[in-house]
């Protein structure tokens, strides 16, 4: 796994804690929500991508 794929799972693991305690902390926010749901699935688009080449 080339180092930008790497970083940017570790961005998006990083992205879900504080999504998770600002829910916790202040209610929920489906922008966030939404926001981490696409950073995640451009994380999974670069996986599959590095895995195919």
């Amino acid at each position: 796994m080339p180092g930008s794929t790497k970083a940017m799972g570790v961005l998006t693991v990083g992205a879900l804690v504080v999504v998770t305690a600002y829910t916790v902390a202040l209610g929920s926010s489906g922008w966030l929500w939404f926001g981490w749901v696409v950073l995640g699935l451009i994380t999974l688009g670069m996986v599959v991508t590095t895995r195919n080449t």
